[in-house]
């Protein structure tokens, strides 16, 4: 039963009954809904905040999972970086440097990775963040291994021409010197014996009667076969390959001719007192890529190494040199 409501009304001194209009009536049912509205709205954002649908526990668990297995690959990717490193640089100090060859720089490996269908592929697979950065780490490592990969088949060719490099390499005296008692003058600072000032001496001198022979000590093409006016007189230069030259000085008579092949031990001419020497003997000089290098260390061939270390100590004497 409704309730009736009254009140006393001053006017005419009588409780009349109370009457809500319309208009009221309309307001607080107005209210009613949007306050229920509200407290609908606040109660499911507080409830999908705190508690998860299906879907949602679904994604997270996928998330979670992605993102470890992310941290995997991270660390395996790491560990590939790792080993990669470790073939470049046996590649560079170890391998290399055994056959005389020059490292490769790192800008090579990787210089062509803009211009490989890989970037494509990796641009293509997907739009996170997490997708783009393994696949770029994977494709760049697949890049250097690629590259790795040539670089063993070019060290597997060194190895077939190992022959070729050896002979190539100076390895025997000029001249034939089994008393040790040739070496004149070594490699370094010296008493020009014409100007009588220290001066850089580029070679050896061995000291041996005119006509002496003197021998190739290498495997080469002779590059050089004539008289030389700046001092060493009749000379020869030989360019054995893998960087290797050398060069005999002041000789008497020339026997090897330019563009000859010569074999390492082969007669190339004969010990001789022309160009600017002071007395016979054959100057001898190695090159390594252009640059002087102590013939010393090329006699490996012919001494022993009691002989050897007797060699060293002559040609370290500061003495005058003859040319």
């Amino acid at each position: 039963m409704k309730k009736v409501k009254y009140f006393y009304n001053t006017h005419t001194l009588r409780f009349e009954k109370v009457e809500v209009p319309l208009r009221v009536k309309l307001l607080r049912v107005f209210g009613f809904i949007a306050t229920s509205l509200v407290t609908a709205s606040l109660i499911f954002l507080i409830a999908s905040r705190l508690i998860d649908s299906p879907e949602t526990k679904l994604l997270r668990l996928q998330n979670g999972d992605l993102r470890d297995n992310y941290t995997a690959l991270q660390e395996r990717t790491r560990q590939i970086e790792l080993q990669v490193l470790e073939l470049e640089d046996r590649d560079n100090n170890i391998y290399r440097s055994i056959f005389e060859s020059q490292p490769i720089p790192d800008s090579a490996r990787v210089k062509d990775i803009e211009t490989k269908r890989e970037v494509k592929l990796v641009e293509n697979m997907g739009e996170t963040d997490l997708v783009k950065s393994i696949t770029t780490q994977l494709n760049n490592l697949s890049l250097r291994v690629s590259f790795q990969q040539k670089s063993y088949k070019e060290i597997d060719g060194m190895i077939k021409n190992k022959e070729n490099l050896l002979a190539a390499i100076p390895a025997i005296q000029p001249v034939s010197n089994k008393k040790l008692k040739r070496i004149a003058s070594g490699f370094g600072n010296r008493i020009d014996p014409v100007y009588k000032i220290p001066k850089f001496h580029a070679g050896l001198d061995f000291t041996a009667p005119i006509g002496t022979p003197i021998y190739a000590t290498a495997d080469g093409v002779v590059k050089t076969a004539n008289f030389n006016a700046g001092g060493y007189g009749n000379h020869v230069v030989i360019n054995h390959g893998y960087g290797y030259e050398t060069l005999y000085g002041h000789m008497v008579r020339i026997k090897a001719r330019q563009g000859e092949h010569v074999k390492r031990g082969e007669v190339i001419g004969y010990v001789g007192n022309s160009g600017k020497s002071t007395g016979p003997h054959c100057h001898y000089e190695v090159l390594k890529n252009g640059q002087h290098v102590n013939p010393i260390y090329f006699f490996y061939n012919d001494l022993t190494p009691e002989q050897y270390d007797r060699l060293l100590k002559l040609a370290a004497a500061s003495n005058q040199s003859l040319d």
